[in-house]
């Protein structure tokens, strides 16, 4: 999976969910960052980093399989596969959208 195809990934999943209200984070290490604005609806993604509300750590991989639903997303931060930095609430919410 590349940044190109997460972002896309990403974009389809937030079409159909309302404005988060949230700036976050995804940083794949030395994989990319993913931005996305959520405080507007449609939100924004892109590959410039920038402060966030909520920041997610992982491995594309991981990202990946949460995205498709082979890893749940509460366990991998659990087990330490995804680490989680700012706003758990923000976070929360997200997490019920890219799950579905």
């Amino acid at each position: 999976m590349t940044i190109e195809t997460i972002k896309n990934s990403i974009e389809e999943k937030l079409k159909l969910a309302p404005a988060l209200g949230a700036k976050y984070k995804f940083d794949f290490g030395d994989g990319g960052v993913v931005m996305v604005d959520a405080t507007q609806n449609p939100a924004s993604i892109s590959e410039e980093p920038s402060e966030a509300d909520t920041t997610f750590k992982c491995s594309i991989g991981v990202f990946n399989d949460i995205l498709n639903g082979v890893q749940d997303p509460t366990m991998a931060f659990m087990t330490g596969k995804l680490k989680i930095e700012g706003s758990m609430g923000y976070a929360m919410k997200l997490n019920s959208i890219l799950g579905d």
